[in-house]
Formats: C-alpha cells, sequence, structure tokens
C-alpha cells in the first residue's frame, strides 16, 4: 500500500502550494495562473479554466485558460436559474454532459464538446457565487474519479477564497470590516479542509469514525488550556487532525479487525506514524510540527513507545499534546474487540500514567478543561458534544478529577513549553 503515498504526497503538497498561493495578494491574476497550474498539474488535467462571477451582468468572465483555444468563449452568460441551481449544487462538482438540462450548458454546449470540457465546479463562498472552474478530460482518459472530484473541490474551495478575497480587497477602503472576514473566512476554509482530509483518513476504519476529528478537537481543547497563541492552537489542531495520515496506506482489513491483531499486523500499522511523516514533510506545511507530531505521536515520556523510542525531552512538545488526545479518544471510543472504559476508569489511567506516558503538566491542563465545564465555570460545553452528557455526568466524575489535580499539580511543571508553530 506504500505506493499510494508519492500520490497523497502530490494530492497534499498542491493543496499546501495552493494555500500560499492563496495567501500572495501581490499578483491576483498570476495567483490564478499558479492555482489552475497546481491543479492541472496535480491530477493530470489537459485543459481547463478559472472564471469570475460578475453578479451584476451575470457573467462568467474567464481570469485564467490553459488549453482551451482561442475559440472558447471569455465570458460566459448565465440566467437566473443557472444561477439558482449552482447556488443548491455548492462546491460540488457539475458533470457538463449529465446537467445539459440547464440552459448553461445548452448554449454553451459546442464550445465544451468542442474542448471536451467533463467537469464545472461553482465557485461558492458564503453562499455566493464567486466564479467557476472549466475542467477538460484526464491525460489518462479516465473519468474523475469521487475521491479527484473531493479534491478538486477543495482546491477550489481555495480558489474560490482568493476570488473572493481580490474581489472584497477592491473596495477596501469602504468595506474595512470585510476585509477582516475575509482573513477569518480564509483561516476556516484552511481548516475545513484539513478536517476533510481528516474524515477521510477515519473512512477507513469504520469502528473509529471520526477518530481523527475528535483528536483534532481535543488538541485544540488542550493548546487553548495552556493558553497558547491562536496561531500555536490553529497548528496544535491541525496535527490532531492529520496524526494518522499515515493509516491511509495501511490496508482495511488490518485496521478494521474485528480482533486483537496479530505480531505481523501490529507491525504493518505501526509504520503509519513513519509513513505520516514521510507525506506531510515531503510538503511546505504552514505549521512546521506538524509532521512531527504524526511522526512521534506514539512515543512515551519511558522510551516504551514507538517507533524510535523517545525519552521525555527527546519528544517534540506538540506529538505529547496529540498523544494525550489520541489515547484520550482511544479511551473513550467504542472498539470492535473493546468497549469504551468508563470516565473515572479513564481519569485514573491519566493519573497513572501521568509522567510515563502522557507529560504531567498536559494531564493537568486537560483535567481542568474538564473540571471547568463540569462545574459550569465555562460557557463552553466542547468536552459534553464530543463524549456525551451522560458520559460526562458519571458519579463521582468530578471527585476523581479533583483527587488527580490535587494530586498531580504539585509535581507538574506550570511553565509550558509550546513551540511555536508558524
Amino acid at each position: 500500500m506504500l505506493e499510494q503515498s508519492p500520490k497523497l504526497i502530490h494530492a497534499f503538497g498542491a493543496l499546501a502550494e495552493l494555500g500560499q498561493e492563496v495567501a500572495n495578494k501581490n499578483n491576483f491574476q498570476e495567483t490564478i495562473r499558479t492555482s489552475l497550474h497546481l491543479l492541472s498539474g496535480a491530477l493530470g488535467i489537459m485543459r481547463g479554466g478559472v472564471a469570475r462571477y460578475s453578479r451584476y451582468g451575470r457573467e462568467l468572465n474567464m481570469l485564467a485558460v490553459r488549453g482551451l483555444g482561442d475559440d472558447f468563449p471569455l465570458s460566459l452568460s448565465v440566467c437566473i436559474e443557472d444561477e439558482r441551481q449552482f447556488l443548491m449544487n455548492g462546491l460540488n462538482a457539475i458533470d457538463a454532459h449529465a446537467a445539459r438540462v440547464l440552459p448553461f450548458f445548452q448554449v454553451y454546449a459546442a464550445s465544451f464538446d468542442r474542448r471536451r470540457i467533463e467537469l464545472f465546479v461553482p465557485l461558492i463562498i458564503r453562499d455566493e457565487i464567486v466564479g467557476g472552474l472549466f475542467l477538460g478530460e484526464k491525460a489518462t482518459g479516465e473519468p474523475y474519479s469521487s475521491y479527484e472530484k473531493e479534491i478538486i473541490c477543495a482546491m477550489g474551495r481555495h480558489i474560490g477564497v482568493a476570488i473572493s478575497q481580490r474581489n472584497l480587497l477592491a473596495e477596501i477602503e469602504r468595506h474595512s470590516e470585510e476585509n477582516r472576514r475575509l482573513f477569518d473566512d480564509l483561516r476556516r476554509t484552511y481548516a475545513d479542509t484539513v478536517k476533510a482530509f481528516a474524515t477521510a483518513i477515519d473512512c477507513k476504519d469504520k469502528y473509529t469514525e471520526g477518530h481523527s476529528v475528535r483528536v483534532g478537537k481535543y488538541t485544540e481543547l488542550i493548546a487553548t488550556e495552556l493558553e497558547w497563541s491562536p496561531e500555536q492552537i490553529e497548528g496544535a489542531a491541525t496535527a490532531g487532525y492529520l496524526h494518522d495520515v499515515g493509516k491511509l496506506t495501511v490496508e482495511r482489513k488490518i485496521i478494521n479487525a474485528p480482533y486483537r491483531i496479530n505480531a505481523k499486523e501490529s507491525a504493518e500499522l505501526n509504520k503509519h506514524p513513519t509513513v505520516g511523516f514521510e507525506i506531510l514533510q515531503a510538503i511546505h506545511h504552514p505549521f512546521t510540527d506538524v509532521p512531527l507530531a504524526a511522526k512521534y505521536h506514539h512515543e512515551r515520556l519511558d522510551g516504551r513507545g514507538y517507533p524510535d523510542g523517545l525519552y521525555d525531552r527527546e519528544i517534540p512538545y506538540i506529538a505529547k499534546v496529540v498523544n494525550l488526545a489520541d489515547s484520550f479518544d482511544a479511551m473513550t471510543t467504542d472498539r470492535p474487540y473493546k468497549a469504551r472504559r468508563p470516565a473515572i476508569d479513564v481519569v485514573d489511567d491519566m493519573r497513572r500514567n501521568a509522567g510515563k506516558q502522557f507529560a504531567p503538566e498536559l494531564v493537568v491542563a486537560f483535567l481542568r478543561g474538564v473540571l471547568r465545564e463540569l462545574k459550569s465555570e465555562t460557557k463552553d460545553r466542547r468536552f459534553r458534544r464530543l463524549l456525551g452528557r451522560e458520559y460526562m455526568e458519571a458519579e463521582g466524575l468530578m471527585p476523581a478529577i479533583s483527587d488527580a489535580l490535587n494530586e498531580l499539580e504539585p509535581t507538574s511543571s506550570l511553565t509550558y513549553i509550546a513551540t511555536r508553530s508558524s
């Protein structure tokens, strides 16, 4: 399965480079041209184009083209019905042949057929059409797979944000607040894309569906309790979401085994941290510690972890955070061969393994967050949403957490070393 790694690296690399292109405000036209080139190169697409939508003229005006020829229309009219259907479709790929019932695809059928346009992706940002992607056939001649369409939509989301950013910057003097919202949208879009990949990772394992997303959220909660900066918190969450990316190369039958796997299968599964590191290290990632978290999230402070058997200070700090989040989710989630553990047992496990598997100050930060929510000292209810109200309100949980904190706090370092993630 390791032969999948180059394809994954290429897709992740193109996505990361595209994110950097979107952040480049110096030359919008060049950004769009480069974005189209990255998308085409990642999937081997022969021809295509990127258009910006004018709401006032109801036109899609081409910003960049590749291989479409001089006779392809540079401005394409969109009627009210087309606009309504595009908005209903959302940012999803439309089969240009199957959509001939729409006026837009009827009017330009000859142009699309001549240039073998197979997909059209409306670029929707904040429930507004900002542009469209026109994509021709692949070099292999094969139809687009659902996986490739997901990648196209993820990249299209970035391109859409770039176009939206350009539109808003043109009116920045009158819409300064919109500029701030644009920046927030860009960050949310990147985060949403990372979460989408996390969901794709978990799809291989029907028993732990949502694991990577939950680990990302737990990692974010720990970083928040440590009072890291917003950028560091975002980087920590990203590390949590992508920590198991290496499992994409592990055979599904091993991941989904309804029993404790044997030594050979375990050895195969235990390769996933190193494979994940190789996938993430090969790209220019916005958060430099993310590959390290993928590689070392199964290391332990006592040196009994894998893949390298590192001890305490040898382990990157972000990997310690992800390790705690990953272990907590494993203990509080049903597995094919083991039911989720009672909340009090989980707290006891964290207490006993503080200093052995987990960094004590991280256990303290995590349990403090849970206790504050149980005491309603915060309006946040994220632990309840992730674990369920009944689980969080287990009898004796609050005293158990308080006892653990009383034991751990005197010996825990209160100086948290936060590795910058940018």
